[in-house]
């Protein structure tokens, strides 16, 4: 009977028949045997490497198992709880429903909030009332303990106010409540504060003149200041940080207080059907403002000055110079009534032009009489004041009328001095004698040009400066360029042997350009032209052009201004135009470039154009009076001296040479009193190539000469050298 095999037994008897087939693999049975051993050894190495592993996971399993069934039991207790929850809230809201519960509660958790945005609203109402009861019980009692509960009110409404942008605005009633009694409350004090102040000017006897502050008076005046800046200093804090270009500069409340008998006065003088009230004499106005700054400038600066650099010195205010400088919080002060007046005046103005342009240029002076003279910013410190002036021409929009008027002063002028024939006589008088002469027409119109800048000097916007500059200045140079080449194509138009023909001419006309005077009359058009190119070119180095031409090319280059082709730059003027009515270099950086380089350019080629007609004219007429010359033929047959000593320069010129010795004479004469020594030299010049030409080729190379006739060709061309040196 068989014994069973376990499958341990089964896998060792199949290994044992595999290795053990014949007699002689019994020969390896200890080499089998060896490795049988090796291959258990590894295994066993194996085992003990797994065994704490698979025991690790058998623990992680177990820790698994037990987090599950805690979460489960938390997962039952919440739910529980929930349960519980909904039955309590369907309890308290009494619902039938879930959900019906949850909106009943988020209802009246909103009401909740709202009562409790109430209660903070009344409680913030009821502080408000608090410190506007708590200053005005201490009006006249105690006004400095009046200002704490003020001060604190107005921290309140500047701390809610920068609030409301964060809370999305919202409480603007609040807001609005709280400023609106804020202001109340400061215009309240402050008629109570003024009103003390005012006492104390009456005992002054203000606005008399050499007051003199001593004892309990002065200390009234300086208790009465700083109460009136201490009432003021938060507004004047929240002010300085927001400079904005068209807000008008802040007076302070004891000034405010100190000017009305001073404007009272103003008023007495400068309104209704006074003497002292012309529409036509602005000046009368602005002299009295002037007279009130000598008048009183010295007592403030000894009795105000003290009290604002203790009051400011050590805060922000004292970097704004109307706020710690008495003279020009004075200025300040004063200038509401000027502003006022001048306001008033404008429309009355805008019809008569002589009178707007008149007021306009004294308001200008005004501004920089302040400027310069007293050095008033408006407390806007390197930006400097607008003035008046930019006030009635920008934010009173009155610029264009004005401009409108002074184009048309300047146009009517300008037509006054091109239209007389005698303004284009030469002017020998008006430049140095070795200078080329100008017309009394370029003088004027030069002079005209220079009478336009000091009008719009002083304008504080670049706009403007740039609009009188192109559409006023340069227009006029444009013009009066036309003036002086439409002189120069009749000229060549009546000197034109085809015109002659083709068109026909006046007599007058052509002796009109015939000879001396049709040299005279290119003359006039040269010296024009070489004047007023020198005086742009003189111009373009002027400190004001200088910095036009840089703002200009500051804001040509900068794309964030318009500075891109084709897009605005200056008012309504691009960059283009306005490159064509100046410079090419605008917005080029890389190129050196000044305001009338294009206005320049057009003079100096007209210059040229003309310095080369007049040499061709020249050379003609002078070739034209040779021919005589040119036919002599005797020159072999002229016999010798009748004195063998006689010496050549004893000779007679050839009478052939009278006619152009007289036109080279009448010629030279005129040009060397009209033209500088430069252009008259290379006129010459041209004209004694052209004879020397013309003694070479007609005479010298076409006839044969005797002794005689060559001593005699020879005195001739020293007769030319003769004449010319003369000169």
């Amino acid at each position: 009977m068989a014994i069973a095999l376990s499958p341990q037994d089964t896998r060792v008897e199949d290994y044992l028949n595999d290795k053990l087939q014949t007699n002689a693999d019994l020969e390896s049975l200890d080499g089998l045997l060896r490795d049988v051993q090796h291959q258990q050894a590894l295994l066993k190495e194996q085992v003990d490497f797994s065994s704490p592993l698979i025991n690790g996971a058998a623990d992680r399993t177990e820790t698994l198992e037990t987090h599950t069934a805690t979460v489960l039991q938390r997962a039952q207790a919440f739910k529980k709880q929930q349960a519980d929850i909904d039955r309590r809230l369907l309890i308290v809201t009494r619902s039938e429903t879930s959900d019906d519960a949850i909106q009943k509660f988020d209802e009246d958790l909103k009401m909740l909030q709202r009562l409790e945005v109430a209660r903070g609203y009344i409680e913030l109402l009821a502080e408000v009332e608090q410190l506007r009861c708590g200053s005005r019980r201490n009006f006249k009692s105690s006004p400095q303990a009046a200002l704490q509960p003020y001060l604190g009110l107005q921290k309140l409404a500047i701390a809610l106010k920068e609030a409301q942008p964060a809370a999305e605005d919202a409480a603007p009633h609040l807001v609005d409540h709280v400023e609106k009694t804020a202001q109340s409350l400061w215009k309240q004090m402050k008629d109570a504060f003024g009103g003390d102040f005012e006492k104390t000017l009456a005992k002054m006897k203000w606005p008399g003149r050499d007051i003199k502050l001593v004892g309990a008076l002065e200390e009234e005046w300086i208790e009465g200041v700083k109460r009136l800046l201490e009432l003021q200093e938060p507004e004047l804090k929240a002010q300085s940080d927001q400079v904005e270009p068209s807000r008008e500069p802040v007076v302070l409340l004891p000034l405010e207080v100190i000017i009305k008998p001073l404007d009272l006065r103003f008023q007495y003088h400068f309104s209704g059907d006074r003497p002292t009230n012309k529409l036509d004499k602005p000046e009368y106005f602005l002299s009295h403002f002037m007279g009130l700054l000598d008048t009183y400038d010295d007592f403030f600066a000894t009795n105000l000055q003290p009290i604002l650099l203790d009051r400011f010195s050590k805060s922000n205010l004292a970097m704004t110079s109307i706020f710690i400088d008495s003279t020009s919080a004075l200025i300040t002060a004063l200038l509401p009534m000027l502003r006022r007046k001048v306001f008033n005046v404008m429309p009355h103005i805008a019809k008569q032009p002589q009178l707007l342009s008149h007021t306009i240029h004294e308001l200008m002076s005004f501004d920089v009489s302040l400027r310069d003279e007293w050095g008033y910013d408006g407390g806007r410190g390197v930006e400097g004041w607008g003035g008046l002036t930019w006030e009635v021409l920008v934010k009173k929009d009155w610029f264009g009328r004005w401009f409108e008027v002074e184009k048309n002063f300047a146009l009517s002028r300008y037509h006054s001095i091109i239209e007389p024939v005698t303004s284009f006589e030469i002017d020998y008088d008006s430049v140095e004698p070795s200078a080329t002469k100008p017309t009394n027409a370029a003088i004027r119109v030069n002079d005209l040009l220079e009478t336009i800048t000091d009008r719009y000097r002083p304008l504080p916007s670049f706009g403007q400066k740039m609009k009188f500059l192109i559409l006023i200045q340069l227009e006029i140079f444009d013009s009066f360029h036309s003036v002086l080449a439409n002189s120069l194509e009749s000229y060549l138009s009546l000197t034109s042997p085809i015109a002659r023909t083709v068109h026909g001419a006046k007599t007058q006309s052509v002796a009109n350009v015939e000879g001396l005077a049709g040299v005279e009359r290119l003359v006039r058009v040269y010296g024009s032209a070489e004047y007023l190119e020198k005086k742009m070119r003189d111009w373009s180095d002027d400190v004001f052009f200088l910095e036009l031409w840089e703002e200009l090319q500051d804001r040509a280059n900068d794309p964030g201004r318009g500075g891109d082709r084709g897009k605005v730059t200056v008012g309504d003027m691009s960059v283009e135009h306005v490159a064509d009515k100046t410079s090419s270099a605008v917005g080029n950086e890389a190129e050196q470039g000044a305001l009338f380089d294009e206005c320049a350019g057009s003079y100096r080629r007209l210059r040229i154009r003309t310095e080369g007609v007049l040499t061709d004219s020249f050379v003609q007429q002078v070739r034209e009076s040779l021919r005589p010359y040119g036919k002599i033929n005797a020159w072999s047959t002229l016999s010798s001296p009748s004195s063998a000593n006689q010496q050549t320069t004893n000779l007679a010129i050839s009478s052939a040479l009278d006619a152009p010795f007289r036109l080279l004479n009448s010629y030279l004469e005129f040009l060397s009193h009209a033209l500088a020594q430069a252009p008259l030299r290379r006129i010459v010049r041209q004209v004694l190539l052209s004879v020397q030409g013309f003694m070479w080729d007609q005479v010298l190379m076409r006839y044969s000469f005797s002794v005689s006739g060559a001593e005699q060709f020879v005195r001739d061309v020293r007769g030319v050298w003769e004449v010319v040196d003369a000169w």
